[in-house]
């Protein structure tokens, strides 16, 4: 069957790979879907931890065509979206429910070879049956969306919060679905204003346009978020740039015995001054992957599709995938998710 090999720095390889062979405990899925995110495109210039070559993939739907025989969850035609992380099921971390930061973590298409395949060969627990009336391009969005539900999770929003969401990018966006859903009052703040356009129609109550040289809140970010806490500050606020300077105007913005969650990812440091977080026990949380949420990302698609195939701005076959990644480094466009169109042929 054929597969997609990065194999070297924005060098990709059209390939000849064996058939999966069907273990105990698996399930074959034909790919239908691979969704591309940041980390595909730092994978693709050879910029992230793994390893080339590479067949990347970890934002997946497809369709299971074959089943082993001690498998009893699945069945042959059943549109699953798949759940990458696999974790060692032995650490402390996994033994408490947080396989998501198993030290001896790898993810499908980031530290092993993943969807960007004809047909691949999956512990069943890892597939998730995809709603009837969720179509399979969505169901590949799942994976981002259960990023972004670990990030509400992770700052215990309720309805009674006011939510601030810094960066209107798709786990920002698909956050500020989940908040509204959950009821709470969100206002999200970016860099570009037609993020902040799709921002409202996710149902934000408010947003901020942000001038990047310049240190949010600023003038009309404050006073946004004083009509809406009553000069307190926000009870959550989920940091979705990974810009060093936004978690340290998340911390000056949080409210007192607040909680900031953050969920976007830079090797980069930050500083911030420590009374930021002693002085009024401000919560500041990491959120990485998701524990288990792809089930609860598709109910959450189920619910929203229309506001979920906003999200997807650019479609290729696999045969175009390096225009795929070109045109998502390109700051002249507008790129949301970026779906690619399997198999490969």
């Amino acid at each position: 069957m054929r597969a997609i090999r990065t194999t070297a720095r924005e060098t990709l390889e059209y390939v000849d790979v064996p058939t999966p062979a069907l273990g105990p405990g698996e399930a074959i899925v034909q790919i239908a879907h691979v969704a591309l995110c940041g980390t595909d495109l730092h994978i693709w210039e050879d910029d992230y931890a793994s390893e080339l070559p590479l067949v990347q993939g970890h934002e997946l739907s497809g369709t299971v065509v074959a089943v082993a025989d001690d498998v009893f969850t699945l069945t042959i035609g059943d549109a699953v979206a798949i759940d990458p992380l696999i974790s060692c099921g032995e650490c402390r971390a996994c033994r408490r429910g947080r396989s998501n930061v198993c030290p001896r973590l790898t993810v499908l298409g980031c530290y092993t070879d993943g969807g960007l395949v004809e047909r691949i060969a999956v512990s069943a627990d890892r597939l998730h049956r995809v709603p009837d009336d969720v179509p399979l391009d969505l169901a590949a969005v799942a994976e981002p969306a259960s990023i972004a539900l670990q990030a509400v999770s992770r700052g215990r929003a309720s309805a009674d919060d006011v939510v601030l969401v810094l960066g209107a990018g798709p786990i920002g966006l698909l956050a500020t679905l989940a908040l509204v859903d959950l009821g709470a009052t969100v206002v999200v703040a970016d860099v570009v204003a037609d993020r902040l356009e799709l921002a409202r129609t996710f149902g934000a109550a408010k947003t901020v346009l942000v001038d990047a040289a310049e240190t949010f809140p600023g003038h009309a970010g404050s006073i946004t978020l004083r009509e809406l806490t009553e000069g307190e500050g926000p009870d959550v606020v989920i940091e979705a740039t990974g810009v060093p300077v936004s978690l340290e105007n998340a911390l000056r913005t949080v409210g007192a015995g607040g909680r900031v969650v953050q969920v976007g990812i830079s090797t980069r440091p930050a500083a911030f001054p420590l009374n930021l977080l002693a002085f009024t026990e401000v919560d500041l949380l990491g959120s990485r992957n998701s524990t288990g949420l792809i089930p609860r990302a598709l109910q959450l698609i189920a619910a929203y599709p229309a506001h979920v195939r906003e999200l997807i701005t650019h479609r290729f076959p696999a045969q175009d995938l390096d225009r795929a990644f070109r045109t998502m480094r390109d700051r002249d466009q507008r790129v949301g998710k970026i779906l690619i169109e399997m198999p490969v042929s």
